[in-house]
């Protein structure tokens, strides 16, 4: 494991990956829970400006159409955003991990079965399947929510890592399986080693490097159902809704994470669009950590170290060639002559 911490991809990506996370609540403890607002511009008692206002240097990312500070949303939100879709993937890990390898163990004759249903899930998007079962939890009822950010953002983490625990149970349980059958598990079993002793002795320990990466996948794929369900107006911790018929708001995020602050705003991406691209870009950002991290780690348990760089030959000149041709041609010369010399007459 240290030399996973020699490998500049997995130290760029936790880099990044921790920027976002410890930022997000050193940035809530400095600045306090609400973004700054600047509404309004003036430059010697005149109007030059107002919300949306561009990204300059008082606001990087500029501000929103209430004149909020999008960087503030960007760092409130992300303790969010990467929080629940790294519970997402581990709640997925913690389930899947088990069942796969009782399929490939215990369940080997009704595996064909098991994945003859598991299969067909494969070619249903799981947006689909995460708006139908999160919309009665996430979308604001009249009467208001009668749970909290945190509760919402639990129960939200469980029922998207539920549903795709069959497909990930799968993947592992095909991997179990395969090593099940090799020679040093057949002479484990021949020698009487229980089937939970070689899920622990051998089976984790030989795919605790792919199901690390496996987490990683599951990690960027959650991650971007997050902006799926953004456009559909689903947002991480619940989608704050005005049902008021005359002035109603369009629905919002309550939490500033990433995904309410892509999807409500994606309107203004034509007119305003640095709005909806801040949050994306964050989102490219954490997606690309990410994968640098599963990168530096699958070199880092390959043993790839970096190939030195060949050293560089001094170029040669045709002349020098020639001068050489010379030299050689005139040192054989003189040898034929010396033989010439010594050797005695008859």
């Amino acid at each position: 494991m240290k030399s996973v911490w020699k490998q500049p991809y997995f130290v760029l990506g936790f880099s990044v990956l921790t920027f976002f996370l410890v930022g997000s609540f050193v940035f809530e403890w400095i600045f306090g829970p609400d973004p700054k607002q600047t509404y309004f511009i003036y430059e010697n008692g005149r109007l030059v400006a107002a919300a949306p206002l561009s990204p300059s240097l008082m606001h990087p990312f500029g501000t929103d159409q209430f004149g909020f500070d999008m960087l503030a949303k960007i760092m409130l939100g992300a303790k969010y955003t990467i929080i629940a879709a790294m519970g997402v993937a581990a709640v997925r890990m913690l389930i899947a991990v088990p069942i796969g390898f009782a399929i490939g163990t215990y369940w080997q004759k009704k595996r064909s079965l098991v994945n003859s249903f598991i299969d067909p899930l494969h070619y249903v998007p799981m947006t689909i399947f995460s708006y139908l079962i999160l919309y009665p939890v996430l979308w604001e009822p009249m009467e208001g929510f009668s749970t909290t950010v945190w509760e919402r953002i639990v129960i939200q983490v469980v029922l998207m890592a539920i549903i795709t625990v069959p497909i990930v149970a799968s993947l592992i349980g095909n991997e179990a399986n395969l090593l099940y059958h090799e020679e040093y598990i057949l002479a484990s079993r021949t020698l009487g080693a229980s089937r939970l002793r070689i899920i622990t002795r051998h089976l984790y320990p030989m795919m605790r490097e792919k199901l690390f990466v496996l987490y990683g996948q599951q990690l960027v794929e959650t991650l971007v159902v997050f902006t799926h369900l953004g456009l559909l107006k689903l947002f991480i911790g619940g989608t704050k809704v005005s049902y008021d018929p005359m002035f109603g708001d369009p629905p919002k995020s309550i939490a500033y994470e990433w995904a309410g602050l892509f999807g409500s705003s994606f309107r203004y991406l034509l007119g305003v669009p640095w709005l909806p691209l801040a949050p994306a870009i964050c989102f490219a950002l954490v997606i690309l950590a990410v994968a640098a991290m599963i990168e530096g780690y699958t070199r880092a348990v390959n043993g790839q170290v970096k190939i030195l760089k060949r050293k560089k030959v001094a170029f040669v000149s045709d002349e020098t060639l020639k001068w050489n041709k010379q030299q050689l041609k005139e040192k054989l010369q003189l040898l034929l002559q010396n033989e010439k010399e010594n050797t005695p007459k008859l």
